[in-house]
Order: structure tokens, then C-alpha cells, then sequence
């Protein structure tokens, strides 16, 4: 069975749910967990304090080169404050899945199948 994953599409991109280490020791994407209810998110440790939004900056900045999408592209729809967040990523999320999903999967291949 194939495991839920942290995207889903939705009309004019896809949502990301996350899970943020802030004050990590370095800037990554850390692999993928799963939730209480079933679901998957994507791990993602910043260097930066979770204050005046530093951290949610610092997860942008960090998603947009990994990614490979513009900064813009890119909006905390929720969960600003909280560590577990949901993240907008603007586009088509037919081309944008395909290759989000097989980005992570180079990080979040734990555990095997």
C-alpha cells in the first residue's frame, strides 16, 4: 500500500504540510513523518528562531532552492506560528507534483516500502 503523501493538489497548486524544527544545527530537509491521524508531513529543520516569522522566512528560503520555484510561489497558509504548518506552492500542481514528490522521496525514503 502506498503511503500518504505531505502534497495535496489543489486548484492553483499544491499544499505541503510540514513539520518545523526551528533553532536545528543546520538547514535541511530532514525526511518525512507521520502524523496522529494517518497522514505524512515533510520534516524541515531552520537554524533560525521562531520569532517575528524568522523561521517561516528561513523554511521559503530553503524549500524555494530546493524546489527550485521562486520564493513568490511560496505562502504559510497555515500554522504561521505553530510547528506544524501548511504550505502553498503556486503553480499547476500537475507539473508540480511529479517533481516536488520525487525530490522528496530522495530524503523521505525511510523505513522502505
Amino acid at each position: 500500500m502506498a503511503m500518504p503523501s505531505p502534497f495535496e493538489a489543489v486548484a492553483d497548486g499544491l499544499r505541503v504540510a510540514l513539520r518545523v524544527t526551528p533553532k536545528a544545527s543546520r538547514n535541511a530537509v530532514t525526511g518525512l513523518a507521520e502524523t496522529a491521524g494517518g497522514g505524512r508531513v515533510l520534516k524541515v529543520a531552520v537554524t533560525t528562531v521562531p520569532e517575528n516569522g524568522k523561521a517561516n522566512e528561513a523554511v521559503i528560503k530553503l524549500l524555494s532552492k530546493a524546489w527550485k520555484v521562486p520564493k513568490t510561489s511560496l505562502t504559510v497558509v497555515a500554522g504561521a506560528t505553530d510547528r506544524n504548518k501548511i504550505l502553498h506552492v503556486a503553480g499547476d500542481p500537475a507539473a508540480l507534483l511529479p517533481r516536488l514528490s520525487a525530490l522528496i522521496d530522495d530524503v523521505g525514503s525511510e523505513g522502505g516500502e
